[in-house]
């Protein structure tokens, strides 16, 4: 349940962090699919930044039926983003983020919108939950924020290696006004934030992986008029609270009857 002043907090610097809302052995659950599942290896891509370095994505449109299906219709994160955009949402994609340890690459200064505005979107009405999978912090290169910076409106991207990136000319200057925040969170946690907050991460020099789970959802107020847009427009089928739970349950019961 989001609160009126979590609201505000989002309304004001762009972004939320509500730590514990998955519990360790969910967290157990989603980095097991991470290695095994056939839906991360078939969508997996890599995009470098600009000094060459690879950091590894796998992305979807659809929710699915399988435990990342059951976090991206998980009615925590679907039922926030319903109380932060202030009305009903439904899923444009979700990804999987990984930077490997001691090679996984920056992420330019962007923001989301920067790009899924020639989706077609006419409003910033969208936003992000990243689940954070493993601890992140400032050694594997968490994510970092200028605050407030949802507030410019969309800038300009081009090319900044394979990324999308905002102007770095109007990044500096907007670096010597805004201030920058690292969002260094425990597994578990979970971070919303605007789509036109400037974002980015730096390398990962640390010897742990920093693994995350995004989910990102779209106001039925918005859909693309042109474009070709990501999900489709239609309600969430939100899972009971539990459901991740019960897939690999589920999962594991029909393995032993085999």
């Amino acid at each position: 349940m989001i609160t009126f002043e979590q609201a505000l907090i989002f309304d004001h610097d762009g972004f939320l962090l509500i730590e514990d809302l998955f519990s360790a052995e969910e967290i157990t659950v989603l980095l097991a699919a991470v290695d095994e599942a056939t839906r991360v290896k078939e969508h997996a891509f890599e995009l470098k930044d600009t000094e060459g370095r690879a950091s590894r994505l796998s992305l979807w449109s659809d929710i699915g039926e399988d435990v990342f299906g059951a976090v991206s219709a998980s009615p925590r994160i679907v039922n926030a983003a319903r109380a932060l955009l202030r009305e009903d949402v439904y899923h444009w994609h979700s990804k999987v983020m990984l930077k490997e340890p001691r090679q996984g690459g920056a992420w330019e200064w962007h923001q989301d919108y920067g790009y899924w505005y020639h989706d077609g979107a006419l409003y910033p009405r969208l936003l992000s939950c990243m689940v954070a999978l493993d601890s992140a912090t400032r050694a594997n290169g968490c994510l970092k924020v200028l605050v407030g910076s949802h507030l410019l409106g969309r800038l300009e991207h081009g090319r900044q290696g394979s990324q999308a990136g905002a102007d770095p000319e109007r990044i500096a200057a907007i670096e010597a006004r805004l201030s920058v925040r690292y969002i260094e969170a425990p597994s578990g946690s979970a971070l919303f934030f605007h789509c036109n907050l400037l974002h980015a991460s730096e390398p990962n020099v640390s010897d742990h992986p920093r693994r995350a789970y995004i989910c990102c959802y779209n106001a039925f107020s918005n859909i693309p008029v042109a474009g070709k847009g990501h999900g489709r427009p239609v309600p969430i089928p939100m899972v009971a609270d539990d459901a991740l739970l019960q897939k690999r349950d589920t999962a594991a019961a029909r393995d032993r009857s085999q």
